[in-house]
């Protein structure tokens, strides 16, 4: 599976069926795993029908194996079979440990459903079936697996609020705030039944750039953004869950041009050396994304907000005119996660701001002051060197991301100017 680019299913238990008499019948059966199946002996006809949520609810898929072949079986999909040869040995892999809680959750179909119809080479009054698997229900009468959970962290910040609302109404989907899992915690981690997810988005952070430059801030810092994330991948590692990550620009030291996701970290304070460690710990993971951001705006305290407010004061502020970038909405990093996670983009860490002509934090500023009927000339631009106060965090002089691998994955970025004016008029600040 691997060499064919496919992700380790990560099985835990080897099962065999050793099947004496040709015709014996086994299924429907859809367990709470995946399944890897292959013989070590003789010949069956496999029947596969899809008991999960979805668009392909009851589609069925039928072929005859021998040693030379195998199936993968994923999570939810029904699996039964006829033996073609006596001494057949049926063999499948699995990648969680059968339990009386799980067997709970199988779920369970008719041998000879009409709606399903396999074509069973052996005729059912032929052949070799348990009681038990003579009775199960119809398709009619099935309930649908569904899929997975998934469980956000940090879902009261700024990335936290917009994901509620992306994922609104979604019951696959849950929601932890820090007194609900607390993830720098190791002792958080014993009370999660982890069999019930299959993704966990990472909204959780220590944000705080200058006092992470502090004594406490530091500790802080590595203690959310590396430690916790360490721990995170390694929950992921052992449970085979896609973990979504949320990484910075501050990770590099801003000397490039634009900012590509393979550039080696290279940041320049604390904040950004914890992010880096996050991101280095995420990517020993085969399955995750990293979704890479720039100047976050989104349903809290930040940049745009406190410009608008000052432009409605008619305040004349000093901003930073040497530093540049695009601004990234918090509602469009909870798309971009939703679309990769949907649509099964390849994984790795992708880039994601607005789109258009990078602008310095000046610009911005001016955007602000034009879209709120403010005079723009009233912005004062100032070096780094000139508005740094003393125990400042360093900032990347440049932080603009290239984001050809993310328009390249069908995601299309959103118009800064567009964005800028939806996000004022949306926080009532025009």
């Amino acid at each position: 599976m691997t060499a064919l680019g496919l992700p380790d299913f990560g099985p835990v238990q080897n099962n065999i069926s050793f099947n004496q008499v040709r015709g014996t019948t086994r299924g429907i059966h859809a367990e709470p795993w995946d399944k890897f199946i292959s013989l070590a002996s003789g010949r069956i006809f496999g029947a596969w029908v899809d008991l999960r949520k979805g668009p392909t609810f009851g589609a069925v898929f039928c072929a005859e194996l021998t040693p030379g072949e195998a199936v993968f079986v994923p999570r939810g999909v029904g699996n039964a079979f006829q033996t073609l040869e006596d001494n057949t040995a049926y063999v499948y892999l699995v990648n969680d440990h059968w339990s009386p809680e799980a067997q709970a959750e199988y779920t369970f179909l008719n041998l000879s459903d009409k709606d399903v119809a396999v074509p069973w080479p052996i005729p059912l009054e032929d052949a070799v079936v348990s009681a038990q698997d003579r009775n199960h229900p119809g398709l009619s009468e099935v309930a649908a697996m569904g899929p997975r959970l998934t469980l956000v962290l940090g879902a009261n910040g700024q990335l936290g609020r917009a994901l509620r609302h992306e994922f609104d109404g979604d019951p696959a989907v849950q929601f932890a705030d820090r007194t609900d899992f607390d993830i720098s915690d190791p002792e958080s981690y014993a009370k999660i039944d982890w069999k019930k997810y299959g993704t966990i988005i990472n909204a959780a952070a220590f944000t705080a750039v200058d006092a992470a430059e502090t004594e406490t801030g530091r500790v802080a810092s590595w203690k959310i953004n590396a430690a916790a994330v360490s721990l995170l991948a390694k929950i992921c590692l052992e449970h085979s869950l896609t973990l979504v990550h949320i990484s910075s620009d501050y990770v590099f030291d801003g000397s490039a041009a634009e900012h590509f996701e393979d550039e080696p970290p290279s940041p320049v304070g604390v904040y950004g050396q914890t992010k880096a460690a996050g991101d280095l710990a995420v990517s020993a993971l085969q399955r995750h994304y990293t979704v890479r951001s720039s100047w976050v705006v989104g349903d809290g305290s930040n940049f745009v907000r406190t410009m608008a407010g000052l432009a409605a004061r008619s305040v004349s502020p000093a901003v930073v005119d040497d530093q540049w970038g695009r601004l990234t909405f918090a509602t469009d990093i909870a798309a971009a996660i939703r679309y990769l996670l949907e649509t099964g983009a390849a994984y790795g860490t992708y880039n994601l701001s607005c789109d258009g002509e990078p602008r310095t934090w000046a610009d911005v500023a001016r955007d602000v002051y034009q879209l709120c009927g403010a005079d723009p000339g009233t912005i004062r631009p100032v070096s780094t060197s000139d508005y740094a106060k003393p125990g400042s965090a360093p900032r990347p002089r440049n932080s603009v991301l290239n984001l050809s691998k993310i328009k390249a994955a069908g995601f299309a970025p959103s118009s800064y100017e567009h964005r800028l004016k939806e996000y004022l008029q949306d926080s009532q600040l025009l």
